[in-house]
């Protein structure tokens, strides 16, 4: 794998136009979000408040009932909806966010599941929707199953994450202990997935051959939530009709480019997440001009 160069504003000037006047919200990409627990709330706000301020036309999210409230008074633009009511036309969204504040019991393992044997467009892979990978070996085959047949999945794990999908490769040594590069390699050649390692010069990995480092972001972004904030741009991205490793490494810019317009304001210190997803829609101004 080569690190062909860096993703920057020129990049996404390319992918992202100013909208034509006669645009119908349904031609700006249809997303499902599952995410969230009971005591969880947050992570589902953030994923779809964050696939909505990011252009989606529209964010259904999955996520237990008790939330139903909080998030309707958070994301009212957000529809809520049971998993029974969607599981048999997942065609109708053009991407899919999976795993943000889900937790690692047996619910999220079998979401994970059938999303990966019933959805054909691309799916992002976050959080515990990765920790719950790790342990689950029969996951790991869905996902190779899939990106074999050319079906896209992006994984975002951060360093700690990515050792949990990696022991065996490690071979006993702590994932610190390696570049984001080569985490980056591994988990490409173990998975085919386009893989997002997070942190400090964020390295998106597109393929076998080809990976970029990001070019925007500050230590303030680095709070809870921060990384149900990318999962949301991610996948409103695809869902927008980027290709998912277009949709990767736009989404990772934006992000750390939001960040670091609320760092303008408000310093790194006292950034939090919300702060990120409410300065995406200047981000976006800037890239469209």
């Amino acid at each position: 794998m080569n690190i062909v160069g860096t993703t920057d504003q020129n990049f996404l000037s390319q992918l992202i136009k100013k909208r034509p006047r006669n645009l119908h919200k349904g031609d700006c990409g249809k997303v499902l979000a599952i995410c969230g627990s009971e005591g969880m709330a947050g992570a589902a706000v953030f994923t779809s408040k964050a696939a909505m301020r990011c252009g989606s036309g529209l964010v259904k999210l999955v996520t237990p009932e008790v939330n139903f409230p909080v998030i309707q008074i958070s994301v009212p633009e957000v529809i809520c909806t049971k998993w029974d009511d969607v599981k048999d036309n997942l065609a109708q969204f053009d991407s899919v966010a999976i795993g943000s504040g889900m937790g690692k019991g047996e619910r999220t393992r079998k979401l994970l599941e059938e999303v990966l044997e019933k959805y054909d467009g691309t799916i992002i892979i976050d959080a515990d929707g990765l920790n719950t990978m790790a342990g689950n070996p029969d996951l790991w085959v869905l996902v190779q199953e899939r990106t074999a047949k050319g079906k896209a999945v992006v994984m975002t794990p951060h360093t700690v994450e990515a050792g949990r999908l990696l022991a065996a490769e490690l071979l006993n040594r702590g994932p610190t202990e390696f570049s984001k590069k080569e985490l980056a390699e591994m988990l490409v050649d173990k998975f085919g997935c386009v893989a997002v390692i997070k942190g400090e010069n964020t390295l998106v990995a597109v393929s076998r051959e080809e990976a970029f480092v990001n070019t925007t972001g500050n230590p303030g972004m680095a709070t809870g939530g921060s990384g149900d904030v990318l999962t949301g741009i991610i996948a409103s991205l695809a869902g927008q009709g980027l290709k998912a490793g277009d949709a990767a490494r736009a989404g990772v810019f934006l992000h750390g480019m939001s960040g670091d317009l609320a760092a303008e304001s408000l310093g790194e210190y006292g950034l939090i997440a919300g702060d990120i997803v409410d300065n995406l829609p200047l981000a976006l101004k800037k890239i469209v001009g």
